[in-house]
C-alpha cells in the first residue's frame, strides 16, 4: 500500500490487516501545495474503535510477556524499516502537510536512532532495590516496572511520523499495546508506518493499530473503557477535553500541547546568530511547530537592527514546493488554518500592530495556502497574537528595557512550552534560564532536540514529559514487593513504618 497517485481509497489498520469502517462517511486528504486530492480514509466509528481496542487487549498478554532482549530485538527491526522507507515516508508526510521534503526525510532517519535509542534503555532496564530497616532489615523491599495495558494515542498533522512514533515506540518498549488516530488532515502515513511494520519487522499483529477519523474517532479513543492510559499531542483545547475523559475512567495521561514561546535578544547577543535562530524558531516549518519562538523580545540597543535584520532575511525566504529540497518555506497544511492564521494578523493590525514585513498570500504560488513569513511589530505583550498560539510564520518584536522586565514579560503568558535566551554573558544566562517557566530553554540556539533528554511543557503547555527515560516512564506504572526474610510471626496489631 505505497502512495499512489488519483483518489485512493484508504482502511483502518487493525491486527495486522487493513479493515473496512463499519461507517460510510469518508475523509478526503489534499495536497496543500496544489489542493490535489489524492486519497481518503474512512470516518471511524465507536465499533471501529471498540475493534481496534480489542485487537490490542488481546495481544496485550504476550507482548507484555516478552522478555526485555526480545522486545529490543523487536524495536531494532523497527528501525530498519524506517531507515530502508526514509524516502516513501517522507513524501507521504510532505504530500499530506505541505512541510518540506528538507525536513521529513531527516524526520524518518531521526524515528530510527529513536527506536534504537529505546532498544538500548529496554536492554538496560533494571528495577530497584530498598534498603530498609523495618523488622530489623528482616524485610526485602524492591520495585518493578510493568506497563499499564492498551495506550491510546492521539497524535496532530504537524510531523505526523515522528510524533506518532515519539508515542508508540515509549508505549510499545515498556510493554503496552497501541490504538492510534492519527489527525485527519495527515492519516496516510500512520497507516503505511503500520503495514510496513506488520510486513517487514517483528512486531506482531495488534500491537500497533490505527483508526482514521476526526474529532468523534478520537472522542470515541479518549473515553474507551478499555484504554488504560492515554497521551495527546495538539492544541490546549482538546488536550483539556482528553484529560476530562482520563479523569472520568482514572487513567493516566500524557498531555504534549501547545506554547507561545519568548526568544529573548539581550544586549551582549551575536545579532546575526540571534536573528538566524528567530527565523529557525518560527519560520522553518512555516511556523507550524510547538515550539515556535513567536514572541521576540529584543533589547532596545538592538531593537532597529533585529528588526531589519530580520525583515531583510525573511524577504529572501525560498517559498514554494515542498518537494523541491531547495525550498525554504512550504504552504500551511490546509485551507481553514490558513484562514486562522490570516486572521489572527488582520486582528493585530486592528489591536495597533504593525506589519513591517509579510501578512498575506503571496501572488506567484499556487493552491490557497500560502503565508509570507510575517514580522509584527508595535505589539503589546497582552494582545491576542502575543498570547494565543498561531502556529504559523507570524512573529512578534517587542523591546524591551532591562532583564527583571524582559522575564516578567517572557512569563505572562499561559504556556510554558519552550524559550530562547540569546547572550554572551553567563551569569545572566544562569539567572534568565532559571527564571523562565518552561520545559526547554535554548541557549544561543533554538528548535533542536535529542532523544536523550527529555521534552515537555509548563502550565498550560502539557502534563507529563516524551522521550528520554522520562518518556518511557510514563507509559508504566510502578509495583512495590515486600517480602518478609524472618519468618516470625509478629503482633498481628502492630505496625511499622
Amino acid at each position: 500500500m505505497a502512495f499512489e497517485s488519483g483518489d485512493h481509497e484508504y482502511s483502518h489498520f487493525i491486527d495486522g490487516e487493513f479493515v473496512e469502517s463499519t461507517g460510510d462517511e469518508r475523509i478526503a486528504v489534499s495536497y496543500p501545495y496544489t489542493g490535489e486530492t489524492w486519497g481518503s480514509v474512512p470516518e471511524g466509528t465507536a465499533e471501529d474503535v471498540d475493534r481496534a481496542v480489542d485487537a490490542a487487549r488481546e495481544a496485550l498478554p504476550e507482548w507484555k510477556g516478552q522478555n526485555r532482549t526480545e522486545r529490543r530485538d523487536v524495536l531494532q527491526s523497527m528501525a530498519t524499516v524506517f531507515e530502508e522507507h526514509a524516502d516513501e515516508l517522507a513524501e507521504l508526510e510532505t504530500r499530506q502537510n505541505g512541510k518540506l521534503i528538507r525536513e521529513m526525510k531527516p524526520q524518518m532517519f531521526a524515528v530510527a536512532e529513536m527506536l534504537r535509542h529505546y532498544a538500548s534503555l529496554v536492554d538496560a532496564d533494571r528495577g530497584e532495590v530498598i534498603p530498609l530497616d523495618t523488622k530489623d532489615d528482616g524485610v526485602f523491599n524492591y520495585v518493578v516496572h510493568e506497563p499499564y495495558g492498551v495506550v491510546g494515542g492521539i497524535t496532530p498533522w504537524n510531523s505526523p511520523v515522528l510524533l506518532g512514533m515519539t508515542k508508540l515506540v515509549c508505549a510499545i518498549a515498556a510493554g503496552n499495546t497501541f490504538v492510534h488516530k492519527p489527525s485527519e488532515q495527515t492519516p496516510i502515513s500512520a497507516l503505511r508506518v503500520a503495514s510496513l511494520l506488520s510486513e517487514e519487522s517483528d512486531l506482531p499483529d495488534g500491537v500497533y493499530n490505527v483508526v482514521t477519523g476526526a474529532g468523534k474517532a478520537g472522542a470515541e479513543v479518549s473515553d474507551h473503557e478499555g484504554v488504560d492510559h492515554l497521551s495527546f499531542t495538539g492544541g490546549t483545547e482538546v488536550g483539556r477535553r482528553v484529560g476530562e475523559a482520563a479523569g472520568r475512567n482514572i487513567n493516566s495521561v500524557t498531555l504534549e500541547l501547545g506554547g507561545k514561546s519568548p526568544n529573548i535578544i539581550f544586549p551582549s547577543a551575536d545579532v546575526d546568530n540571534a536573528v538566524n535562530g528567530v527565523m529557525k524558531g518560527v519560520f522553518a516549518a512555516s511556523g507550524q511547530t510547538c515550539v515556535a519562538g513567536s514572541r521576540v523580545f529584543v533589547h532596545e540597543s538592538l531593537y532597529d537592527e533585529v528588526v531589519e535584520t530580520l525583515v531583510s532575511r525573511a524577504s529572501d525566504v525560498s517559498l514554494g514546493d515542498p518537494l523541491d529540497p531547495q525550498t525554504e518555506m512550504g504552504p500551511l497544511a490546509y485551507r481553514e488554518h490558513w484562514e486562522s492564521v490570516k486572521e489572527h494578523i488582520d486582528t493585530a493590525v486592528e489591536d495597533g500592530a504593525t506589519v513591517a514585513y509579510g501578512g498575506e498570500r503571496p501572488a506567484d504560488t499556487p493552491g490557497e495556502c500560502f503565508m509570507q513569513p510575517t514580522i509584527l511589530t508595535d505589539v503589546e505583550n497582552d494582545m491576542r497574537v502575543a498570547q494565543e498560539e498561531i502556529f504559523g510564520p507570524v512573529t512578534c518584536v517587542m523591546p524591551f528595557s532591562d532583564e527583571e522586565e524582559v522575564v516578567e514579560k517572557a512569563n505572562e503568558t499561559r504556556f510554558g512550552l519552550a524559550a530562547g535566551v540569546w547572550s554572551e554573558d553567563m551569569r545572566q544566562i544562569f539567572r534568565v534560564t532559571e527564571a523562565i517557566e518552561a520545559g526547554t530553554i535554548w541557549v544561543n540556539e533554538y528548535r533542536i532536540a535529542g532523544w536523550p533528554t527529555p521534552f515537555g511543557g509548563f502550565k498550560d503547555s502539557g502534563v507529563g514529559r516524551e522521550q528520554a527515560k522520562e518518556g518511557l516512564d510514563e507509559y508504566r506504572q510502578t509495583k512495590s514487593i515486600w517480602i518478609d526474610k524472618t519468618g516470625e510471626v509478629d503482633d498481628p496489631f502492630k505496625i511499622e513504618f
